[in-house]
């Protein structure tokens, strides 16, 4: 089983390729369920998790072709309106086929997508709102069986808490829902924008996208087109706090400051710098240890969960005390008992935990416990004195685009190793 060697202390300097938005490019892939018209999509990362969906939409009938980091998926016709357990318990996104192939055939039965490491993570929400917008929902033997036959119409709906998820999800299937919907209490998160944007572009009618009141009016059909996916944020922010954690100065090429929110706010006062040139954003760290800072993670513009792991590991590291509290998944500190074995002085309380930096860790066999833990203790062994050898790369493959090849282009000791379990 490979694993990945980490020699840590090289400061890291050059050009980092931001690869496109895991979780915007799963969406927008799906939506190609929603036209008979081929739909082309650049800047798709080439990840575990995209690999899988295309595996449930040639499963459904999708034609799927390209090459690097373009795909064209034509959905001209439907074999299929049924996602299997087989394919979906494999990736949780795959669950979002179930309203577009309710919207567009009037019937789907999917799997449901059952827990994470990270937290329950339950899809009520989604199908409560596809119950709104007319849809007739049973559930039987792990599946969810929706049925429309006189279509979807709009409806009122809002979210009892923010779920990008059920935004994503419900705004996808109103598109061809008769009338208006409206989405109340709707994610805020740059991912949103983007499928927006996308389906903007194959002539749905939305507006209100990045706030928290979104308007579908419902069209008849949609059209193909091309778009291309927003860079990814998360790989953006990781980067980003390497370099907090080792010192060194990278142009995250392709990369956007508005797409990190409140996360920019927290690295500047943390002592990073950063700044928007063309090209990307650049990122630097010198000199000092970076400072203690507290977070909460909140929904966008707030600071992103899918960071949290990857900040603790760069407070683990800097001068003074700082408290993170978790407020998103019930599960996300998982990744603190390895952080633990790097030598972090960490101490956790229900949702909070609290780091106090040191100067220096060590490192040591380690194992990720999901994708953003696994980056973690990427950020962590970067800046470790001696070898961190990291196992279950499985969860690090599905979110972050070659990044072996991408650390080692920019100075860091990195190689994926075969070593005997």
């Amino acid at each position: 089983m490979d694993k990945l060697a980490i020699i840590g202390g090289r400061e890291l300097y050059g050009v980092l390729p931001v690869s496109g938005a895991k979780n915007s490019a799963l969406k927008v892939m799906v939506a190609s369920l929603l036209t008979e018209e081929c739909l082309t999509l650049e800047n798709v990362p080439s990840l575990a998790d995209v690999r899988q969906l295309m595996v449930l939409l040639d499963h459904l009938g999708v034609a799927i072709s390209g090459g690097g980091t373009t795909l064209h998926l034509t959905a001209e016709t439907l074999r299929s309106t049924l996602a299997p357990y087989d394919i979906v318990r494999k990736m949780r996104a795959s669950f979002n086929v179930l309203g577009p192939l309710l919207a567009r055939e009037g019937k789907a039965k999917v799997s449901l997508p059952g827990g994470c490491a990270i937290g329950a993570r339950p899809v009520d929400q989604h199908l409560k709102a596809l119950e709104a917008l007319g849809a007739e929902i049973d559930l039987d033997e792990g599946y969810v069986l929706a049925s429309a036959e006189r279509g979807l119409r709009g409806a009122s709906i809002t979210f009892p808490f923010v779920s990008v998820g059920a935004t994503e999800h419900t705004m996808m299937t109103a598109t061809l829902a008769k009338g208006e919907t409206i989405l109340e209490n709707a994610a805020r998160e740059p991912e949103i924008v983007d499928i927006a944007e996308c389906l903007r572009m194959m002539g749905a009618k939305i507006e209100g996208d990045g706030t928290s009141t979104i308007k579908i009016t419902g069209v008849d059909r949609l059209s193909g087109g091309t778009h291309r996916v927003v860079p990814d944020r998360v790989e953006m922010g990781s980067y980003a706090m390497a370099v907090g954690a080792v010192g060194g100065e990278l142009l995250l090429e392709g990369g956007r400051l508005d797409l990190l929110g409140a996360a920019k706010g927290v690295l500047l006062d943390a002592g990073l710098s950063l700044s928007e040139e063309e090209g990307g954003v650049r990122v630097k760290k010198w000199g000092r240890p970076t400072v203690g800072t507290d977070i909460r993670t909140e929904p966008f513009p707030g600071f992103p969960t899918d960071l949290q792991a990857q900040y603790m590991a760069l407070m683990a590291l800097a001068d003074g005390t700082s408290v993170i509290r978790e407020t998103v998944f019930e599960n996300r500190f998982m990744h603190v008992p390895e952080l633990m074995r790097l030598g972090a002085d960490i101490r956790v309380d229900g949702q909070q935990a609290t780091v106090r930096g040191k100067p220096v860790l060590k490192g040591a066999p380690v194992m990720a416990t999901d994708l953003r833990a696994s980056m973690s203790l990427i950020v962590a062994g970067l800046a470790a004195e001696g070898q961190t050898l990291l196992s279950r790369l499985y969860h690090l493959d599905r979110g972050f685009e070659r990044l072996d090849e991408k650390l080692r282009a920019v100075g860091a000791l990195v190689e994926r190793v075969a070593v005997p379990d």
